[in-house]
Protein backbone atom coordinates (compact mmCIF):
# COMPACT_ATOMS: atom_id res chain seq x y z
CA UNK A 1 0.00 0.00 0.00
CA UNK A 2 2.90 2.43 0.83
CA UNK A 3 4.49 1.51 -2.76
CA UNK A 4 1.20 2.29 -4.50
CA UNK A 5 0.57 5.78 -2.42
CA UNK A 6 3.97 6.76 -3.32
CA UNK A 7 3.71 6.01 -6.96
CA UNK A 8 0.51 8.08 -6.64
CA UNK A 9 2.87 10.94 -5.38
CA UNK A 10 5.24 10.22 -8.20
CA UNK A 11 2.40 10.76 -10.85
CA UNK A 12 1.00 14.27 -9.18
CA UNK A 13 4.24 15.90 -8.93
CA UNK A 14 5.73 14.65 -12.70
CA UNK A 15 2.04 15.97 -14.14
CA UNK A 16 2.61 18.75 -12.26
CA UNK A 17 6.20 19.59 -13.19
CA UNK A 18 5.57 19.21 -16.61
CA UNK A 19 2.55 21.41 -16.92
CA UNK A 20 4.14 24.09 -15.19
CA UNK A 21 7.41 23.41 -16.98
CA UNK A 22 4.98 24.50 -20.55
CA UNK A 23 4.17 27.66 -18.87
CA UNK A 24 6.51 30.06 -20.17
CA UNK A 25 6.64 29.24 -23.47
CA UNK A 26 2.86 30.44 -23.46
CA UNK A 27 3.68 33.74 -21.71
CA UNK A 28 6.25 33.89 -24.70
CA UNK A 29 3.54 33.04 -27.47
CA UNK A 30 1.04 35.65 -25.55
CA UNK A 31 4.10 38.67 -25.49
CA UNK A 32 4.47 37.37 -29.81
CA UNK A 33 0.58 38.34 -29.89
CA UNK A 34 0.96 41.92 -28.51
CA UNK A 35 0.30 41.56 -24.45
CA UNK A 36 2.31 43.17 -21.95
CA UNK A 37 3.78 41.62 -18.41
CA UNK A 38 0.90 43.42 -16.66
CA UNK A 39 -1.46 42.00 -18.72
CA UNK A 40 0.31 38.61 -18.42
CA UNK A 41 0.40 38.79 -14.95
CA UNK A 42 -3.01 40.11 -13.81
CA UNK A 43 -4.86 37.73 -15.87
CA UNK A 44 -3.09 35.01 -14.65
CA UNK A 45 -3.22 35.60 -10.90
CA UNK A 46 -7.37 37.04 -11.25
CA UNK A 47 -8.27 33.93 -13.15
CA UNK A 48 -6.30 31.87 -10.34
CA UNK A 49 -7.72 33.10 -7.75
CA UNK A 50 -11.13 32.72 -9.23
CA UNK A 51 -10.38 29.45 -9.35
CA UNK A 52 -9.27 28.86 -6.45
CA UNK A 53 -12.08 29.84 -4.60
CA UNK A 54 -14.19 27.47 -6.53
CA UNK A 55 -11.99 24.42 -5.30
CA UNK A 56 -12.18 25.64 -1.85
CA UNK A 57 -15.70 26.43 -1.80
CA UNK A 58 -16.01 22.60 -3.14
CA UNK A 59 -13.50 21.59 -0.93
CA UNK A 60 -15.67 22.97 2.17
CA UNK A 61 -18.85 21.67 1.01
CA UNK A 62 -17.69 18.40 0.48
CA UNK A 63 -15.55 17.31 3.40
CA UNK A 64 -16.65 14.83 6.07
CA UNK A 65 -14.26 16.78 8.75
CA UNK A 66 -14.14 20.74 9.49
CA UNK A 67 -11.26 21.96 7.92
CA UNK A 68 -8.78 24.10 9.96
CA UNK A 69 -8.81 28.06 9.92
CA UNK A 70 -5.88 30.12 9.41
CA UNK A 71 -5.49 33.03 12.66
CA UNK A 72 -5.88 36.44 11.41
CA UNK A 73 -1.83 36.92 12.12
CA UNK A 74 -1.44 33.42 9.96
CA UNK A 75 -3.25 35.32 6.77
CA UNK A 76 -1.10 38.15 6.99
CA UNK A 77 1.94 36.36 7.51
CA UNK A 78 0.81 33.82 4.21
CA UNK A 79 0.14 37.12 2.12
CA UNK A 80 3.17 39.02 3.13
CA UNK A 81 5.01 35.40 2.15
CA UNK A 82 2.64 35.22 -0.83
CA UNK A 83 4.53 38.28 -2.34
CA UNK A 84 7.26 36.81 -3.51
CA UNK A 85 4.61 34.50 -5.83
CA UNK A 86 3.98 37.32 -7.00
CA UNK A 87 7.78 38.41 -7.56
CA UNK A 88 8.97 35.40 -8.91
CA UNK A 89 6.22 35.10 -11.81
CA UNK A 90 7.03 38.73 -12.74
CA UNK A 91 10.37 39.03 -12.66
CA UNK A 92 10.62 35.28 -14.55
CA UNK A 93 8.22 36.47 -17.21
CA UNK A 94 10.40 40.09 -17.93
CA UNK A 95 13.60 37.93 -18.31
CA UNK A 96 11.87 35.87 -21.07
CA UNK A 97 10.71 39.25 -23.06
CA UNK A 98 14.96 39.87 -23.19
CA UNK A 99 16.31 35.91 -23.22
CA UNK A 100 14.77 32.46 -25.00
CA UNK A 101 12.86 30.43 -22.53
CA UNK A 102 15.22 27.79 -22.71
CA UNK A 103 18.03 30.17 -21.19
CA UNK A 104 15.23 31.97 -18.23
CA UNK A 105 14.33 28.29 -17.17
CA UNK A 106 17.90 27.51 -16.33
CA UNK A 107 18.20 30.77 -14.61
CA UNK A 108 15.22 30.03 -12.42
CA UNK A 109 16.90 26.32 -11.50
CA UNK A 110 19.46 27.99 -9.49
CA UNK A 111 16.98 28.31 -6.66
CA UNK A 112 18.48 24.37 -6.28
CA UNK A 113 22.29 26.17 -4.75
CA UNK A 114 20.25 29.19 -3.89
CA UNK A 115 18.21 27.04 -1.44
CA UNK A 116 21.33 26.09 0.22
CA UNK A 117 22.91 28.93 0.90
CA UNK A 118 19.58 30.22 2.40
CA UNK A 119 19.50 26.72 4.19
CA UNK A 120 23.10 27.45 5.53
CA UNK A 121 22.21 31.02 6.77
CA UNK A 122 19.15 30.24 8.99
CA UNK A 123 20.72 26.92 10.37
CA UNK A 124 24.17 28.76 10.63
CA UNK A 125 26.19 25.92 9.50
CA UNK A 126 28.39 25.44 6.80
CA UNK A 127 26.25 22.77 4.27
CA UNK A 128 27.81 18.87 3.41
CA UNK A 129 30.06 18.11 1.23
CA UNK A 130 27.29 17.00 -1.15
CA UNK A 131 25.62 19.92 -1.29
CA UNK A 132 29.08 21.82 -1.97
CA UNK A 133 29.78 19.19 -4.92
CA UNK A 134 26.28 19.50 -5.74
CA UNK A 135 26.03 23.10 -6.46
CA UNK A 136 29.14 23.20 -8.29
CA UNK A 137 27.73 20.66 -10.50
CA UNK A 138 24.67 23.15 -11.17
CA UNK A 139 27.08 26.28 -11.70
CA UNK A 140 28.70 24.12 -14.19
CA UNK A 141 25.48 23.08 -16.23
CA UNK A 142 24.51 26.32 -16.01
CA UNK A 143 27.40 27.60 -17.55
CA UNK A 144 26.74 24.71 -20.55
CA UNK A 145 23.24 25.46 -20.86
CA UNK A 146 23.15 29.04 -21.46
CA UNK A 147 25.91 28.44 -23.90
CA UNK A 148 28.20 31.04 -22.04
CA UNK A 149 31.38 29.00 -23.19
CA UNK A 150 31.00 30.38 -27.05
CA UNK A 151 32.36 33.79 -26.88
CA UNK A 152 29.89 34.46 -29.95
CA UNK A 153 26.96 34.23 -27.94
CA UNK A 154 25.79 37.81 -26.15
CA UNK A 155 23.08 37.43 -23.65
CA UNK A 156 20.98 40.25 -22.52
CA UNK A 157 22.25 41.63 -18.97
CA UNK A 158 18.60 42.13 -18.32
CA UNK A 159 17.22 39.10 -19.37
CA UNK A 160 19.85 37.31 -16.83
CA UNK A 161 19.37 39.89 -13.79
CA UNK A 162 15.50 39.20 -13.83
CA UNK A 163 16.13 35.21 -14.07
CA UNK A 164 18.57 35.49 -11.09
CA UNK A 165 15.97 37.86 -9.25
CA UNK A 166 13.74 35.08 -10.08
CA UNK A 167 15.09 32.39 -8.78
CA UNK A 168 15.81 34.09 -5.68
CA UNK A 169 12.15 34.89 -5.31
CA UNK A 170 11.53 31.39 -5.93
CA UNK A 171 13.48 29.85 -3.09
CA UNK A 172 11.68 32.36 -0.86
CA UNK A 173 8.29 31.03 -1.91
CA UNK A 174 9.68 27.58 -1.43
CA UNK A 175 11.04 27.92 2.38
CA UNK A 176 7.27 29.89 3.23
CA UNK A 177 5.23 27.85 1.78
CA UNK A 178 6.42 24.96 3.98
CA UNK A 179 7.24 26.59 7.26
CA UNK A 180 3.65 28.64 7.29
CA UNK A 181 0.53 27.29 8.33
CA UNK A 182 1.02 23.75 7.84
CA UNK A 183 -2.09 22.67 9.63
CA UNK A 184 -4.16 24.85 6.95
CA UNK A 185 -5.12 23.06 3.63
CA UNK A 186 -3.45 23.37 0.94
CA UNK A 187 -6.45 24.76 -1.61
CA UNK A 188 -6.97 27.62 1.23
CA UNK A 189 -3.24 28.12 2.15
CA UNK A 190 -2.80 28.66 -1.60
CA UNK A 191 -5.38 30.92 -2.05
CA UNK A 192 -4.46 33.03 0.78
CA UNK A 193 -0.80 33.46 -0.50
CA UNK A 194 -1.88 33.79 -4.40
CA UNK A 195 -3.96 36.75 -2.52
CA UNK A 196 -0.56 38.08 -1.45
CA UNK A 197 1.31 37.39 -4.96
CA UNK A 198 -1.96 39.52 -6.65
CA UNK A 199 -1.54 42.65 -4.27
CA UNK A 200 2.51 42.95 -6.36
CA UNK A 201 0.92 41.98 -9.56
CA UNK A 202 -1.44 44.89 -9.50
CA UNK A 203 0.82 47.40 -8.18
CA UNK A 204 3.22 46.34 -10.82
CA UNK A 205 0.01 46.99 -13.60
CA UNK A 206 -0.57 50.29 -12.16
CA UNK A 207 3.23 51.72 -12.14
CA UNK A 208 3.88 50.44 -15.49
CA UNK A 209 1.17 50.13 -17.50
CA UNK A 210 -2.14 51.96 -16.31
CA UNK A 211 -0.49 54.92 -14.06
CA UNK A 212 1.48 56.00 -16.86
CA UNK A 213 -0.94 56.43 -19.28
CA UNK A 214 -3.46 58.76 -16.90
CA UNK A 215 -0.16 60.86 -15.66
CA UNK A 216 2.73 62.84 -16.81
CA UNK A 217 4.23 62.47 -13.48
CA UNK A 218 4.00 58.58 -13.04
CA UNK A 219 5.25 58.34 -17.06
CA UNK A 220 8.50 60.34 -16.12
CA UNK A 221 8.98 57.74 -13.41
CA UNK A 222 8.73 54.77 -15.58
CA UNK A 223 10.83 56.40 -18.14
CA UNK A 224 13.73 56.32 -15.61
CA UNK A 225 13.81 52.78 -15.68
CA UNK A 226 13.12 52.25 -19.58
CA UNK A 227 12.31 54.01 -22.63
CA UNK A 228 10.12 51.64 -24.11
CA UNK A 229 6.57 53.20 -24.04
CA UNK A 230 4.88 50.27 -25.88
CA UNK A 231 3.70 49.21 -22.85
CA UNK A 232 2.06 52.34 -21.79
CA UNK A 233 -1.35 51.47 -23.00
CA UNK A 234 -5.00 50.74 -21.98
CA UNK A 235 -5.22 47.33 -20.29
CA UNK A 236 -6.25 44.83 -22.97
CA UNK A 237 -8.65 42.80 -21.71
CA UNK A 238 -9.17 39.94 -24.51
CA UNK A 239 -5.92 38.80 -22.36
CA UNK A 240 -8.39 36.84 -20.37
CA UNK A 241 -10.11 34.64 -22.73
CA UNK A 242 -7.27 34.08 -25.23
CA UNK A 243 -4.14 33.32 -22.94
CA UNK A 244 -5.55 34.06 -19.52
CA UNK A 245 -7.06 30.63 -19.00
CA UNK A 246 -4.30 28.85 -20.10
CA UNK A 247 -1.66 30.83 -17.84
CA UNK A 248 -3.78 30.66 -14.71
CA UNK A 249 -4.73 26.66 -15.19
CA UNK A 250 -0.68 26.06 -16.10
CA UNK A 251 0.23 28.45 -13.37
CA UNK A 252 -1.30 28.77 -10.33
CA UNK A 253 -4.30 26.32 -10.31
CA UNK A 254 -3.58 22.75 -12.13
CA UNK A 255 0.51 22.41 -10.53
CA UNK A 256 0.21 23.70 -6.91
CA UNK A 257 -2.88 21.54 -6.83
CA UNK A 258 -1.01 18.60 -7.89
CA UNK A 259 2.02 19.80 -5.55
CA UNK A 260 0.34 19.59 -2.47
CA UNK A 261 -1.12 16.49 -3.48
CA UNK A 262 1.90 14.73 -4.72
CA UNK A 263 4.55 15.86 -2.13
CA UNK A 264 3.08 14.59 0.59
CA UNK A 265 2.98 11.02 -0.54
CA UNK A 266 6.70 11.07 -1.81
CA UNK A 267 8.67 13.61 0.47
CA UNK A 268 10.39 16.39 -0.10
CA UNK A 269 13.37 14.65 -1.59
CA UNK A 270 12.30 12.28 -3.85
CA UNK A 271 9.39 15.11 -5.02
CA UNK A 272 12.17 17.52 -5.54
CA UNK A 273 13.97 15.02 -7.95
CA UNK A 274 10.53 14.13 -9.94
CA UNK A 275 9.54 18.29 -10.01
CA UNK A 276 12.72 18.79 -11.61
CA UNK A 277 11.12 17.42 -14.69
CA UNK A 278 9.93 21.11 -15.32
CA UNK A 279 13.56 21.61 -16.73
CA UNK A 280 13.54 19.70 -19.54
CA UNK A 281 9.86 19.83 -20.02
CA UNK A 282 10.28 23.58 -20.35
CA UNK A 283 13.18 23.51 -23.07
CA UNK A 284 11.68 21.07 -25.12
CA UNK A 285 7.93 23.12 -24.94
CA UNK A 286 10.18 26.14 -26.17
CA UNK A 287 11.44 23.72 -28.92
CA UNK A 288 8.14 22.66 -30.33
CA UNK A 289 6.12 25.42 -29.93
CA UNK A 290 8.79 28.58 -30.26
CA UNK A 291 11.27 26.98 -32.38
CA UNK A 292 14.16 27.63 -30.29
CA UNK A 293 17.42 26.41 -30.56
CA UNK A 294 18.41 24.20 -28.32
CA UNK A 295 22.10 22.75 -29.19
CA UNK A 296 24.10 19.86 -27.55
CA UNK A 297 25.89 21.03 -25.62
CA UNK A 298 23.33 23.09 -23.47
CA UNK A 299 21.17 20.22 -23.39
CA UNK A 300 24.78 18.23 -21.47
CA UNK A 301 23.85 21.44 -19.20
CA UNK A 302 20.39 20.65 -18.07
CA UNK A 303 21.73 16.96 -17.60
CA UNK A 304 24.09 18.12 -15.16
CA UNK A 305 21.77 20.32 -13.24
CA UNK A 306 19.25 17.18 -13.27
CA UNK A 307 22.17 14.85 -11.83
CA UNK A 308 23.03 17.71 -9.17
CA UNK A 309 19.30 17.71 -8.22
CA UNK A 310 19.53 14.27 -7.45
CA UNK A 311 22.90 14.35 -5.77
CA UNK A 312 21.44 16.94 -3.61
CA UNK A 313 17.98 14.93 -2.29
CA UNK A 314 19.59 11.76 -2.12
CA UNK A 315 19.24 9.81 1.14
CA UNK A 316 21.74 9.31 3.56
CA UNK A 317 23.59 5.80 4.50
CA UNK A 318 20.92 5.74 7.00
CA UNK A 319 17.51 7.05 5.69
CA UNK A 320 15.58 5.52 3.27
CA UNK A 321 14.06 8.01 0.70
CA UNK A 322 10.28 7.74 1.73
CA UNK A 323 7.25 9.67 2.30
CA UNK A 324 8.85 11.37 5.91
CA UNK A 325 12.36 12.30 4.46
CA UNK A 326 13.44 15.77 5.36
CA UNK A 327 16.08 16.03 3.09
CA UNK A 328 16.79 19.60 1.51
CA UNK A 329 14.08 20.54 -1.55
CA UNK A 330 15.15 21.98 -4.67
Amino acid sequence: MEKKNILKGVLFVAAGASIFGMLASFVKLSYQDGYTTSEVTTAQFVLGLLGLLILNIIQTKTSKKTLAKPTSREIKLLMLAGTSLGCTSLFYYICVQYINVSIAIVLLMQSVWFSVVVESIIAKKFPNTRKVIATIIVLLGTLLATNLINLDVKLDWRGIFWGVMAAASFTMTMFTSNTLATHVPALRKSMIMLSGGAVIVFIFLFFAQIGPLHFDVLKSFYLNFTDNTAHIKPFDFSIFYTYGFILALFGTIIPPTLFNLGFPKTGLGLGSIISSLELPVSVSTAFFLLGEQVIFIQWMGIVLILLAIVLMNLPSKNKSLIPNDTETHK
